[in-house]
């Protein structure tokens, strides 16, 4: 596990977050620690490295 930081799509604030290196691509929904809001989490490792994170709201 390794801790990444990024910042919230809704309310800006930083939020910290452990990302599971084992897994080579992962996709999910996560509420913000701080406002709530629902966020689309998207990782991809190789070799334990991460390679992308993508944050973005759900909201179209």
């Amino acid at each position: 596990m390794e801790e990444h930081f990024f910042q919230c799509p809704y309310c800006w604030e930083n939020i910290s977050m452990l990302l599971d290196t084992s897994i080579h691509h992962q996709k999910y929904i996560e509420d913000c620690e701080i406002c709530c809001n629902p966020i689309e989490i998207s990782v991809s490792f190789s070799n334990a490295e991460l390679q992308s994170l993508e944050i973005q709201s759900i909201e179209q």
